[in-house]
């Protein structure tokens, strides 16, 4: 207000009136009395009743100010009285004592009312005591975890382990824990949730304390408290690491008042009783309005009221707003009077009639109050709102959600409101993203979910054998079902009217038709979105200012309706762009420096470097050129960041500035334009929509994409950011969320597993009957507890809807890879959180939307998987990805596709020739490559063929239950046949390929199961000790892991030797005989090592210890016996005689390891005791299950051809002296010479050296050849010559 003398004079942006003579004009407008009954109508005093009509003063505008005074006094000693309140120690404003009544770390609010612990048990106490009478004050739980509420003296003493309530007079209520805290401790009240509001309430006159929960009194806590001389009370909590409450002493309406209780601080009852007064006036002009032609006051409804410029009426709400401002800015009054006034508005009619007055209280509130005062009353609004909404209990129907959302959009629809709190408020001082969220109930008692659904249900199902079998449901099931279905459509619809008035919110935040009084509100709300990602991406903010996964998800969803509305809004207007079917982001985005992606890693490394490498490329595809100072700003920064800011005319931004060509025709040097890149502040509209010679965001578009655009620009940067944020955190809460639905899982296994003992027990047992009744009971009841919160989730998180979202997210990133992908090298510009999109999201559908929705049923769902794994087959060994952990991911990625039979047949729908390239990266040589998951890649593409490899779980571990039967590992076998001919076709292809590969197969094959044998050796020792020890749980992972690598490397080699047997078995290759050899040493090694009786591997497994599970004999050696059959029984006549003088040549052969396959064992060695009769002893023979009889009679016929060979060879065999031995491996006779050094050793051996080194193993000489070496034909030679 201009002025707040008694005469004043108004001086407001509309109205003015400075003058005696004006104010004269302006009363006879309208005639004397017509003029005195509107005042006295809209000025109406509390107590003046129909008598007093007819005597009452006229009024007019000389002397109104006089009446509103009369009106507003409030009784100053009343005031004084309230001031001075007996009982009460301390500051009139209560606060936190962050200066002296804390112990511990803990962080402090800006407002001295809300605290995070940042210690083990940090406590705080408040600025005022209590000795007298009743009090009471609030705490907002924001997280459920340790704490203690209550009181204590000044007197106590705290420290990190004790806090309020274990000490002498001090009193504490503990939710968590469902506990009452005095020294000792007993059971008390119910437990809090997040959202929760305790009210602490103390009576001192009696000398009672105790507390509420949302409003419902948990009873007398504590009783015969001390008081007295020196006796004074304070609010005190204690409160353990990163938990987070907030006070309400009383500087807000208490939410749950207590009758005859006072909040420790005072209500400003003056500003509130002249605020209800003049809110009572301000009704009052709403629904009467002048008729001067008939000299009466018409009564109107507030929603039909327009303000159309009459003086008499712009004189009175002058009046009214010239007190009212001052009182508008203060906390309490705005959130008891007009949060309450508009709240009503809202709730008493349509959302179109609320809003119409909304938008008259804000119109008047711009026009007659300052803009400061306004800003600042629109602040304390929203926050009053946000919340009310963020903590408000959930009721059955949201009625309470509903109304406030409404206001919200009221707000928010008034155009100047909008842009004041988008550029100021919402992002900035608020967490508004609360706005968009639906918190879960966690009692579901108080949610009213029991009478929404009021039949529960589950799912019926046993997993065996690592699979689902899922029983036909009974009558009475089916019904229960049915009920319980129709209970979550009634709970989905209800959740729908929420969401859809969030997207309202945020269709009005991206209106950018509303650009009349400055900047659309669409590009406002870009700036602020990007610094939010930029926040929550980096991590480098405040942690507790970070957005909450769980929001995040609800955030996204509600912004990709509203941008799906905006895009095909558009469409409909321009025929000639896309619909949001088809959105993608377009490639120049991610290198032509208009879009901050802060730093996070691209394809190709760091932006900085990418500029300096692909400089060319962009001048030539993309007509971009860095600027040379910006390159050498990059530099220096990366040198020393602490260097003096260059001169203004070199300062580069953070973004490149580039020099754009238009890329449809040349441009001469003089009709180049330096486009320089703003930051996300500067930008206006045109910076991102363009112009007619400016593409704003999509310069420097290359020539494979299209000329015409897909959507408006800013529509491009909402998606990318939308991708952005499942990238931050909603994939991992997606996944979070399902743990609801393992526990309905694993309580509905308890159940029935109960049921089944109740059955089976014995009638005369009834103190076991008693216990199991008691246990169904229990399980029964967290069912229905579980059940109707699982109908939440799936209606709010997993929905039909929802699951459709992150499938057009999916999709985008698909679109947006192949776009960027066609750009050649510029592809490495592209974030990598986009192919981390891709992989999650399709995992998401996969895994977490089901059994309720199936991705199965989406529109093109085949044609996305051909795409993704077309994808994954190209880029998961694509050279302009350099990043460990995308590329990585990718690998993982495409293990897991091929898993299942659908997306396996995705894959062999992709171009044959994406097909060979992909089998051909995956047949590249292990070294300096994750190897592990390429093998795996390869084996499941072979599981399923190989011998006794039709298992889904190992035989052995078939009673016990895995820890998640979706697991890649546990799904049915899928081989593909396809994909194996391309590998035997790329096999056969080269005369280094199959050399190559195998040769890193097999060391590889050598490096795993030496480590294993090496780790169950320190296994086996600790075990032995006689003290009490504990093996490291990381070392038995890492065994595990070492000795499952080893038998996927042994399933490869059987597929290897399955396909191309010629690799192997056909000498005429310079390889076979060397590849053959150390292939035959190795199987005997693992033979020796794991069928020797009583030997370590039998001891280990028979520990059976947490960790090594998938440890056991059946794996590795019907991997083994694969290899063996498809050598021995299956090759050609040739090819087995060959096979078999390699194998039983090795020195480590033992004809005893074949004997053991068929359960045949070793016979006792000479002086040593029988084994115990009882012992099994391991046989192929024993799974029938998984071995076919076909399978067992090539084993026997194996063995049979190896014990007839292997006398064969014994009764040939001649002693051989150690001189003629080779010096390497001293197993065979010496058979090759190195020239020019003249060097000797067995073939084997110098094959073997030659495939990683070419110098000789001796004198280090570069070994040019190697030649056959016979000492016979040596020695006659020799002596011919002498």
């Amino acid at each position: 207000m201009a002025s707040k003398e008694g005469g004043m004079a108004f001086s407001r942006k509309s109205y003015k009136l400075t003058s005696d003579a004006e104010r004269s004009r302006v009363t006879g407008i309208v005639h004397e009395k017509l003029l005195s009954d509107y005042l006295h109508r809209v000025f109406a005093s509390p107590d003046q009743g129909p008598a007093a009509a007819t005597s009452r003063k006229p009024l007019n505008f000389q002397n109104l100010p006089e009446h509103l005074d009369q009106l507003l006094h409030v009784d100053k000693e009343e005031e004084e009285s309230r001031e001075q309140v007996e009982g009460r120690l301390g500051p009139s404003t209560v606060v936190l004592d962050h200066t002296g009544g804390f112990e511990g770390l803990l962080l402090v609010d800006d407002d001295l009312l809300g605290v995070i612990g940042h210690s083990n048990f940090g406590t705080i106490r408040s600025t005022t005591c209590v000795y007298k009478g009743k009090w009471i004050y609030e705490v907002l739980i924001s997280s459920q975890g340790l704490m203690q509420i209550g009181w204590c003296t000044i007197n106590c003493r705290f420290n990190q382990e004790e806090g309020v309530g274990d000490t002498h007079n001090s009193y504490a209520y503990d939710g968590n824990r469902v506990r009452k805290w005095n020294v000792t401790t007993t059971n008390y009240g119910k437990a809090w949730a997040a959202g929760d509001i305790v009210s602490c309430l103390i009576d001192l006159d009696e000398g009672t304390l105790s507390f509420s929960l949302n409003g419902v009194s948990l009873g007398t806590a504590f009783e015969n408290l001390s008081r007295g001389l020196g006796m004074a009370y304070f609010p005190a909590i204690s409160l353990s690491f990163k938990e987070s409450v907030a006070f309400n002493f009383g500087s807000r309406p208490l939410r749950y008042p207590v009758a005859g209780y006072r909040p420790l601080q005072d209500p400003p009852s003056a500003s509130l009783v002249r605020a209800q007064r003049l809110l009572g006036c301000f009704r009052a002009v709403l629904s009467v309005e002048l008729d001067p032609v008939e000299g009466r006051l018409v009564e109107k409804k507030s929603s039909e009221w327009q303000l159309q410029g009459q003086p008499t009426i712009l004189l009175t709400l002058a009046h009214i707003f010239h007190h009212f401002a001052s009182l508008l800015c203060e906390v309490y009054v705005v959130e008891a009077v007009l949060m309450s006034f508009l709240l009503g508005v809202v709730e008493a009619g349509p959302p179109e009639q609320a809003q119409t007055v909304v938008h008259h209280v804000l119109d008047l509130l711009w026009l007659f109050m300052e803009d400061y005062e306004v800003q600042d009353c629109l602040k304390q609004l929203m926050m009053s709102l946000l919340r009310l909404y963020r903590f408000s209990p959930i009721v059955p129907d949201l009625s309470l959600q509903i109304h406030y959302l409404r206001l919200t959009i009221a707000i928010l629809s008034h155009e100047k409101s909008r842009k004041f709190l988008l550029s100021n408020v919402l992002f900035d001082v608020l967490r508004s993203i609360v706005f968009f969220y639906i918190k879960s109930p966690l009692r579901v008692e108080e949610a009213g979910l029991q009478e929404l659904i009021p039949t529960t249900w589950w799912p019926h199902r046993s997993p065996r054998e690592g699979k689902e079998e899922v029983r036909e449901e009974t009558s009475e099931e089916r019904l229960r079902r049915r009920a319980y279905e129709r209970g979550c459509q009634r709970l989905k619809k209800r959740i729908e009217v929420v969401e859809e008035l969030q997207v309202q919110i945020l269709k009005l935040l991206l209106n950018n038709k509303d650009d009349n009084g400055g900047e659309a509100s669409r590009y406002i709300f870009l700036t602020k979105f990007r610094k939010f990602l930029q926040e929550n991406a980096s991590g480098r903010g405040n942690t507790p200012m970070l957005c909450p996964p769980e929001y995040m998800v609800c955030f996204l969803h509600r912004l990709i309706s509203a941008l799906r509305f905006y895009w095909d809004e558009y469409k409909a207007s321009n025929p000639r762009t896309s619909f949001s079917e088809e959105a993608y982001v377009p490639p120049q985005i991610f290198y032509n420096g208009k879009v901050d992606y802060f730093d996070l890693q691209r394809l190709g490394g760091l932006l900085s470097h990418l500029r300096k490498t692909l400089k060319d490329d962009l001048a030539s595809k993309a007509n971009i050129l860095i600027d040379p100072l910006e390159l050498q700003a990059t530099t220096m920064d990366d040198l020393d960041e602490d260097e003096e800011p260059a001169p203004a005319a070199a300062q580069v931004p953070r973004t490149a500035a580039v020099s754009l060509m238009t890329p449809r025709r040349p441009l001469s040097a003089s009709e180049k334009v330096k486009v320089r890149t703003l930051s996300a502040e500067q930008r206006t509209r045109e910076d991102i929509e363009g112009s007619q010679w400016n593409e704003g965001l999509l310069v420097g578009r290359p020539p494979e994409e299209p000329e015409q655009p897909l959507t408006e620009n800013s529509l491009l940067e909402v998606l990318d950011g939308a991708v952005m944020m499942y990238n931050l955190s909603v994939h991992q809460q997606l996944g979070k969320m399902v743990g609801v639905s393992d526990d309905v899982n694993e309580y509905a296994m308890a159940l029935r597993d109960t049921e089944d003992k109740l059955r089976r027990c014995p009638k005369r047992r009834k103190d076991i009957l008693a216990e199991l009744s008691k246990s169904q009971k229990v399980f029964s009841e967290k069912l229905d507890h579980l059940s109707r919160r699982l109908a939440w989730v799936h209606a709010a998180v997993y929905s039909q809807e929802k699951m459709q979202d992150i499938y057009w997210l999916l999709r985008v990133c698909l679109r947006t890879i192949e776009h960027g992908d066609r750009t050649g090298s510029l592809f490495a510009f592209m974030p990598e959180f986009y192919l981390s999109v891709a992989i999650n999201s399709y995992s998401a559908l996969k895994n977490y939307f089901g059994p309720v929705h199936s991705m199965e049923e989406l529109p093109g769902y085949e044609e996305t998987l051909t795409r993704l794994a077309a994808i994954l087959a190209k880029h998961f060994a694509d050279t302009r990805i350099v990043g460990t952990d995308i590329r990585d991911s990718l690998m993982q990625a495409l293990a897991s596709y091929v898993c299942y039979p659908n997306s396996l047949r995705a894959v062999e729908r992709i171009p044959e020739e994406q097909r060979i390239a992909m089998v051909r990266n995956l047949l590249a040589p292990y070294e300096q490559r994750p190897w592990a998951q390429t093998n795996w890649i390869l084996v499941r593409l072979w599981r399923g063929c190989g011998f006794g490899y039709r298992y889904t779980r190992l035989p052995h571990l078939l009673k016990t239950k895995p820890e998640d039967a979706n697991l890649p590992s546990l799904q049915k076998p899928c081989p593909s046949t396809l994909l194996q001919q391309h590998m035997a076709d790329l096999l056969r292809e080269g005369p280094d390929v199959a050399p190559s590969f195998l040769n890193s197969v097999l060391n590889q094959l050598n490096w795993a199961f030496s480590e294993f044998i090496g780790m169950i050796q320190e296994i086996q020792q600790a075990a032995e000790r006689l003290e009490r020890n504990y093996v490291d749980s990381r070392q038995l992972k890492v065994c595990a892991t070492c000795f499952d690598l080893s038998v996927s490397l042994l399933r490869v080699l059987e597929m290897t030797i399955t396909l191309v047997p010629e690799i192997f078995l056909d000498w005429a290759r310079p390889t076979s005989e060397m590849l053959l050899r150390r292939l035959a040493q190795l199987l005997n090694q693992v033979l020796n090592r794991v069928t020797a009786e009583r030997n370590l591997f039998d001891r280990v497994v028979t520990l059976r210890l947490p960790g090594l599970e998938s440890v056991d004999h059946y794996p590795i050696l019907v991997a083994v016996t694969g290899i063996l059959v498809r050598l021995l029984v299956h090759g050609p006549a040739s090819g087995t005689e060959r096979a078999t003088s390699v194998l039983l040549a090795d020195p480590c052969f033992q004809l005893r390891s074949i004997s053991y396959l068929l359960g045949q064992p070793e016979p006792p060695a000479p002086g040593t005791a029988l084994p115990a009769p009882d012992r099994k002893h391991f046989s192929l023979q024993s799974y029938t299950d998984y071995i076919s009889v076909e399978e067992l009679g090539q084993v026997e016929q194996m063995l049979a051809h190896l014990t007839s060979a292997s006398a064969q060879v014994a009764a040939a065999s001649l002693p051989t002296s150690e001189e003629d031995l080779c010096p390497i491996c001293y197993a065979h006779p010496i058979s090759a010479v190195f020239q020019p050094c003249g060097h000797k050793s067995c073939k084997a051996c110098i094959d073997q050296h030659l495939m990683n080194n070419k110098d000789c193993f001796f004198c280090k000489a570069t070994i040019v050849s190697v030649e056959d070496w016979d000492k016979a034909a040596h020695a006659s030679a020799t002596s011919s010559a002498a």
